[in-house]
């Protein structure tokens, strides 16, 4: 619920997969509130190996951590989803 358009923030892009198959496989794919939240204030990140960018944060609302994929540029969103793994995959350095 709430107020707004729901749409796409303006300076966030998506990946062809994104658009065709994270949003169907992951309906909290749909919410960009939670996605923006976790790329601005992530509570870990990490470059993979093909260089895209995973962050993490908690979203309250559902009680888990949302896990956001990103290529190099660290704005085009690639995927996201809950991540039932992250608190208990999270490395200590």
């Amino acid at each position: 619920g709430g107020g707004g358009d729901g749409g796409w923030v303006e300076w966030m892009k998506t990946t062809r997969y994104f658009q065709t198959k994270a949003i169907l496989s992951h309906p909290e794919a749909n919410r960009t509130d939670w996605i923006e939240k976790v790329m601005r204030e992530p509570e870990a990140s990490e470059v993979q190996e093909d260089r895209r960018i995973r962050y993490w944060a908690y979203i309250p609302e559902a009680d888990k951590y949302l896990r956001v994929v990103t290529l190099e540029d660290k704005l085009t969103v690639h995927n996201a989803f809950f991540d039932e793994n992250y608190p208990r995959r999270r490395r200590r350095h």
